[in-house]
């Protein structure tokens, strides 16, 4: 039997970089793609996974990982099914958070902002950039409700696929991108004796982004 994990004693001092205010882009979208770069280059696995925080009716968070699917100076998207628990808490309150965490490069990059539904356009453009499995996976699985098993799941798989043998697989209409418009971006590097150092750009009243050390 596998001891248990003494989790009180897990320590790890950070010190592979530090982060001036020199360092930084003005622009926090272009910040983020020199980071995300960064990460990339060191070889860093699902270097586009990032925690979504959403909020539930009853006022509960709910946090999950997805995967970047695309950036640009109007927000950070990722796809999933609307009819999903994330999917109904987005169409209550279009508000959400972001986390990466590189812990190779001690980095992590916060974000929040307001949520709005890709194009149906963009989402049939990646949706048909998908291998075929996932598109007639997007119609298969009813997310987040209640199964009786993998076998129903695997036999609704085999109607899907039948239904479209031969020809192209339509989009479904539960299923598109959300598009993170962020007001918010917060640059963590981790440092020695817990002093990290922290830079959030965020929106003044005109749009512009002002940044901000903050305390670790």
């Amino acid at each position: 039997m596998t001891a248990p994990i003494d989790i009180a004693a897990l320590r790890h001092d950070y010190v592979a970089h530090g982060l001036r205010r020199a360092d930084l882009n003005p622009d926090p979208i272009k910040q983020f793609a020199q980071w995300s770069g960064e990460a990339a280059a060191a070889n860093i696995r699902d270097v586009n996974a990032m925690s979504l925080a959403t909020v539930r009716a009853d006022g509960t968070p709910a946090a999950r990982i997805v995967l970047l699917k695309a950036m640009s100076d109007r927000g950070f998207v990722f796809f999933t099914n609307y009819e999903s628990a994330k999917g109904r808490e987005l169409d209550a309150n279009p508000r959400a958070a972001l986390n990466f965490f590189w812990p190779q490069l001690e980095r992590q990059i916060r974000i929040e902002g307001e949520v709005k539904k890709t194009t149906a356009e963009e989402s049939d453009e990646y949706c048909h950039s998908l291998p075929l499995g996932s598109q007639l996976g997007a119609w298969t699985s009813k997310q987040s409700e209640v199964i009786a098993n993998r076998e129903a799941l695997e036999a609704s798989l085999t109607r899907v696929t039948d239904q479209y043998a031969g020809g192209a697989v339509p989009l479904p209409p539960h299923w598109g991108g959300y598009r993170v418009a962020p007001r918010m971006i917060e640059f963590w590097q981790g440092r020695t004796n817990r002093l990290h150092d922290r830079f959030r750009y965020r929106r003044d009243e005109g749009g512009a982004w002002i940044i901000e050390r903050l305390a670790p």
